[in-house]
């Protein structure tokens, strides 16, 4: 008997580009291997996930994510390389792609609303850039932040930001609100005027607000921050990447007590 494991044939749907073209509209697309792998771990509802080459993508589950083999092994379709790529923007090299129901708002809205909070949400301030933004998501699930908060028109499930985010839009709250829809919780605000992040203790409940990568905090993003907090930068040098300001952020928080579980 055949292990369905290992059978190219064995995965459901019977039709993955009917079901596929169903999902779409309304869809999360997860681009690659790794995105897929990290919905899944973290409770996605993987709706279709197809592949141009079952095995090589179930070989990397039996490497790199043996917790999910069975559930991805499950999941995959094996369809031709013309039709998968005919189904992404951009094919990935690892040839896989998933379709999954993005959470329901208002769930991510009581996550991040919770109080008291055991971590920071991470705002960011009208971003402009896809892959900045996908790279935040991914920071703030390693540090096991409450959420991220985009403001202004960039969506934060886009494609490509969760694409950049290697799927783990799932493993925290992700939502695009306003300034005025923010949650509670004081905000600490990065800003080349404020006070030195080293001599900060970053509370819990702390939302921590990120100017774009251009022009920086917005007028009522910083009329709405309680706390300016400048990061330690050597003179004329102008200033960071967003990830990077992020990940200093959340490091500092995380080494004065507070700690990804």
């Amino acid at each position: 008997m055949t292990d369905p494991a290992h059978d190219p044939s064995a995965a459901s749907p019977a039709d993955p580009v009917a079901a596929w073209r169903r999902a779409a509209p309304d869809a999360v697309l997860l681009d690659g291997f790794h995105a897929l792998k990290h919905a899944v771990r973290f409770g996605a509802e993987v709706l279709v996930a197809v592949t141009a080459d079952r095995a090589a993508a179930l070989a990397l589950a039996d490497e790199l994510a043996g917790d999910v083999r069975d559930t991805l092994a499950a999941l995959l379709t094996q369809v031709p390389y013309g039709t998968y790529a005919a189904l992404v923007p951009r094919p990935h090299p690892t040839a896989v792609a998933a379709l999954a129901v993005r959470p329901g708002r208002a769930g991510n809205l009581a996550k991040l609303a919770r109080a008291p909070r055991t971590a920071p949400v991470v705002v960011l301030d009208q971003p402009r850039n896809l892959g900045n933004a996908g790279a935040v998501v991914r920071l703030a699930a390693g540090f096991g932040a409450t959420g991220v908060v985009t403001t202004g028109t960039l969506d934060p499930w886009h494609p490509t930001v969760v694409r950049g985010g290697a799927g783990l839009h799932f493993a925290t709250a992700v939502e695009r609100l306003t300034v005025d829809e923010l949650p509670p919780g004081p905000v600490f605000a990065l800003d080349p005027e404020g006070e030195d992040i080293r001599s900060l203790k970053l509370p819990d409940e702390a939302l921590l607000a990120f100017g774009s990568e251009r022009t920086g905090l917005t007028a009522e993003l910083r009329a709405r921050a309680d706390h300016l907090v400048a990061l330690p930068m050597r003179s004329q040098v102008s200033s960071y990447n967003l990830a990077t300001s992020v990940a200093m952020t959340l490091y500092h928080w995380s080494a004065t007590g507070g700690a990804p579980s």
